[in-house]
């Protein structure tokens, strides 16, 4: 008797992109680019809003394109920073007592 197989369809195991890139970041650097130019009422603020949005725009959509759920996995990595072990290089010449420390 056969294995019975069951498909996976691509539209129920899609990453949540906004844009092209991750939907939190794309929509929290639009809101940051909103509030820059709507508060300050400048053309330059404009100018630093809109290349503010551009730029994180092109750098979520990079960042989608490498891995949808990069943002997550930075996460992990900063929440797991303090407990990374030290590790040296195999060159390293060990004194004798760092040698008995550890028989």
């Amino acid at each position: 008797m056969a294995l019975r197989t069951i498909p996976i369809r691509r539209a129920g195991n899609r990453q949540n992109l906004f844009m092209g890139g991750d939907r939190e970041l794309v929509m929290l650097a639009g809101l940051l680019a909103f509030a820059l130019i709507f508060q300050a009422q400048e053309v330059r603020a404009t100018v630093f809003g809109l290349l503010l949005w551009f730029g994180a725009l092109f750098a979520c959509r990079r960042m989608a394109k490498v891995d949808p759920r990069l943002r997550f996995v930075y996460l992990r990595h900063r929440r797991y920073a303090p407990y990374y072990p030290a590790r040296s290089t195999p060159f390293r010449i060990n004194t004798s007592s760092q040698g008995r420390q550890y028989k």
